[in-house]
């Protein structure tokens, strides 16, 4: 499919993802700002000693972005569950539960929300609107909504700006007005070389789509990257419809990284593997990202590094969270397919329901 081909474009993209991926600079910086100046809970009512973040999809992506961030900065522990229930260790009020559904109805997020409830803890609710947003109101637990009319997965300026302002607001991390500023600023300069306007030639994620089409793509991702590498595994599932893993260094050095020659006729040809990679990385995890990407290369599968751009740790996720959105949006369209409608997700929640 020609990528250059505007009209195409638009034709295939019938209800506008690019415009969520256009909008995802700011929606982070509303998503920040919108809860420091929120007045929906007071910080002095929370004392936590750990805190669990309860999602699925796209919200748990946003969670798990937070997580990997603040992990060197918060002195508590935060677990992301996607699941029903919750951990036994989730009792009394010293644990804070959050959960984040974009719709607000999501069956796993409810059971968790009812399980935080029956067993003490601090609960706090984060949607659009839902059966999450009623029984918040009904229960009297802090409820922050935002309004987004789109897919979860393009509403992740929200599911991590919102837990990224609230973990500041509860005094657990330093305020983060100036980083979230310079992530933003850096992923509108990055934007001026990925919009579907800019040619092919000169358009990275154009060009990066190109070399996808027909290939198995696993994304490795090590550190703060690794949630990173995962959103762009899930994009490039549901905008493209496409097969794509996800891999974490240093984790994938003990296993994945044997699995590199056999089916050879299917490896070679046919896969591609992506590094993520950032000044901010773990020295060491630098040199294996570099070394695992040669031996990948010299046993014949393809490769390439995907660099981010800005000068920390934030502007580094967000740059390639939102190359990994153009990307995975070109790729769609280079396979013709719609980038928004997920049929496969709707008849799937269709069927379970009819189970009940």
């Amino acid at each position: 499919m020609e990528l250059d081909n505007l009209e195409r474009i638009q034709q295939l993209d019938t209800l506008n993802m690019l415009a969520e991926i256009e909008g995802l600079p700011d929606q982070l910086l509303r998503a920040y700002e919108m809860i420091q100046n929120s007045e929906v809970f007071k910080t002095s009512e929370f004392s936590v000693s750990r805190v669990i973040i309860a999602g699925m999809g796209g919200s748990a992506i946003g969670a798990d972005l937070l997580v990997a961030y603040v992990a060197d900065a918060c002195p508590v522990p935060v677990i992301v569950h996607r699941d029903y229930g919750l951990p036994s260790f989730a009792r009394g009020d010293g644990t804070l539960v959050i959960c984040s559904s974009h719709s607000g109805d999501t069956e796993e997020t409810l059971d968790s929300f009812a399980a935080a409830r029956r067993s003490g803890c601090r609960v706090m609710a984060v949607c659009t609107g839902g059966e999450l947003a009623d029984l918040a109101k009904k229960e009297n637990v802090p409820l922050i909504t935002f309004g987004h009319n789109g897919q979860p997965r393009a509403a992740v300026g929200f599911s991590f700006g919102i837990l990224l302002a609230i973990f500041v607001r509860l005094g657990l991390i330093p305020d983060q007005a100036d980083e979230v500023k310079s992530a933003v600023d850096a992923m509108k300069e990055s934007q001026a070389h990925l919009r579907p306007d800019v040619p092919t030639v000169h358009n990275p994620a154009k060009r990066y789509a190109g070399q996808l089409m027909g290939r198995w793509v696993t994304i490795f991702g090590a550190g703060h990257l690794a949630p990173v590498a995962r959103r762009i595994k899930g994009q490039i599932n549901e905008l493209a419809k496409a097969a794509a893993s996800f891999e974490f260094i240093p984790e994938a050095d003990h296993n994945t990284l044997a699995g590199t020659l056999n089916p050879a006729e299917v490896i070679q040809p046919h896969t591609m593997n992506l590094f993520l990679r950032a000044p901010s990385d773990h020295p060491r995890n630098r040199i294996r990202m570099d070394l695992t990407k040669q031996t990948f290369m010299l046993e014949g599968p393809n490769t390439d590094f995907l660099d981010a751009r800005g000068d920390h740790p934030l502007a580094h996720m967000w740059t390639l969270i939102l190359f990994g959105d153009y990307m995975a949006y070109y790729l769609a369209i280079s396979y013709g397919v719609d980038p928004t409608p997920v049929d496969a997700l709707v008849n799937f929640k269709n069927a379970l329901k009819s189970q009940k």
